[in-house]
C-alpha cells in the first residue's frame, strides 16, 4: 500500500497512474468504478469483499471514510493506494476525509472517477435518505444499499421503498436470487400451479423475507403470511395449492456430510416437495458479501423487478 498524507484527489489519481506505469501496465483495463461510502466500522469488510469481487470485475475501488470532528479542524485527506497484486487486478484507494472535508466527499472523488466507465455507489452501513440525489449517489448509475445491516432493517427497507429511483438496489434483494429461482422453477414444472396462499418461515425482522413476500404477493396476487421462527435466515416457503403444498425448506444440520451431497459432489442444503412428485435436494447457498457484490456488478442496468417490488411495498405501506 502506498500511503499519502494531507493529499488531494488529483494527487491520489496521479499516484495510481504512476504505480500502473511502474508495473508496466499504463492502460488500466478497469471496467467500472465502485464508490464505497463507509464508516470505520464497516469499511474493512466492505473493501475486502470488493477487492475479491474485482477478480471477476476488474475495477477501481474508492472507499471513502468521512471522519468529521465535533470541534473545528483543518480539512485533510489521507489515502492508502494499491494497484494489482495478489488480491486481484483492481485498483484500490482508501480515503479518510477529516475536518470540513468530510462533508465534501462528492467533490473529492471526482478526479478519481474513470472516464467512460460505469460508476456504482455502495453504502455498507447507513445510507443517505435518498441515495439517488446524494452527493456520492448522483455520480452513480447503480446505487447499492443493505437494509440487513440497519438497526431496524424493516424501517430501512421502508425508507428504500419510499425513495426508490431506477438504479437503486439492495443486498437484501440480492440474497433472494436462489430462492426466487427455485420458487419460479417449482411453479413452471407444476402441472396446474394455482396458488391460494404463501407462508414464509423466517427470522424476526428479516428484510429478505418481506421482500420475498412482496415479490410473491405481486406476482401471484395471493395473500402472504410471514411466520417468525428462531433463525437468521429464511427457513421455508410453502405455496398452498388445491393439489397440496409446494414446499421449499432448508434441511436441518446433519452429523453426516453425506446426507447433503449428491453423486456430483455439490452440497445440497434444502428440499423441494411438490404434490405427486418425490422430494428433491436443491441448492440454497448462503453467499458471502463478495459474491453478492459480484452479482450486483454483473447487471448494471436498473433492476426493474426490484423496482416493481419496492414500489408495490411503498404503495401498500407494508414493510
Amino acid at each position: 500500500m502506498i500511503r499519502l498524507e494531507d493529499t488531494s484527489g488529483a494527487e491520489v489519481a496521479a499516484a495510481i497512474a504512476a504505480e500502473r506505469h511502474r508495473q508496466g501496465s499504463p492502460t488500466t483495463g478497469m471496467v467500472l468504478t465502485l464508490l464505497i461510502m463507509a464508516d470505520e466500522e464497516h469499511q474493512e469488510e466492505a473493501t475486502s469483499a470488493a477487492v475479491r469481487a474485482a477478480r471477476q470485475h476488474p475495477m477501481r475501488i474508492i472507499t471513502v471514510i468521512p471522519r468529521p470532528s465535533s470541534a473545528p479542524a483543518p480539512a485533510r485527506l489521507d489515502a492508502l493506494v494499491s494497484v494489482g497484486g495478489d488480491d486481484g487486478p483492481g485498483e484500490l484507494a482508501i480515503l479518510r476525509l477529516r475536518g470540513s472535508l468530510a462533508e465534501h466527499a462528492g467533490s473529492v472523488v471526482i478526479p478519481l472517477l474513470l472516464a467512460d466507465t460505469p460508476i456504482v455507489a455502495y453504502w455498507p452501513g447507513t445510507p443517505p435518505p435518498d441515495p439517488s440525489v446524494d452527493h456520492i449517489g448522483r455520480h452513480a448509475t447503480r446505487r447499492i444499499t443493505d437494509a440487513t445491516m440497519a438497526l431496524d432493517p424493516n424501517a430501512a427497507l421502508r425508507a428504500r421503498a419510499s425513495s426508490y429511483a431506477p438504479g437503486d438496489s439492495d443486498l437484501a434483494w440480492t440474497r433472494l436470487t436462489a430462492w426466487r429461482t427455485v420458487l419460479a422453477g417449482s411453479l413452471d414444472t407444476h402441472p396446474t400451479p394455482h396458488v391460494e396462499e404463501v407462508v414464509i418461515e423466517a427470522g424476526s425482522a428479516l428484510p429478505t423475507a418481506h421482500l420475498l413476500g412482496a415479490w410473491l404477493g405481486l406476482r401471484l396476487a395471493v395473500p402472504v403470511r410471514i411466520v417468525e421462527v428462531d433463525s437468521t435466515h429464511i427457513e421455508a416457503v410453502t405455496l398452498a395449492t388445491p393439489e397440496g403444498p409446494i414446499d421449499v425448506r432448508r434441511r436441518a444440520a446433519s452429523s453426516s456430510a453425506r446426507d447433503h451431497v449428491h453423486d456430483d459432489g455439490r452440497w445440497q442444503n434444502a428440499t423441494l416437495s411438490r404434490p405427486g412428485a418425490p422430494a428433491t435436494g436443491i441448492m440454497l447457498p448462503i453467499r458471502g458479501l463478495d459474491e453478492l457484490l459480484a452479482e450486483e456488478l454483473r447487471h448494471l442496468a436498473p433492476d426493474s423487478e426490484y423496482g416493481a417490488v419496492v414500489r408495490s411495498m411503498a404503495a401498500s405501506g407494508s414493510s
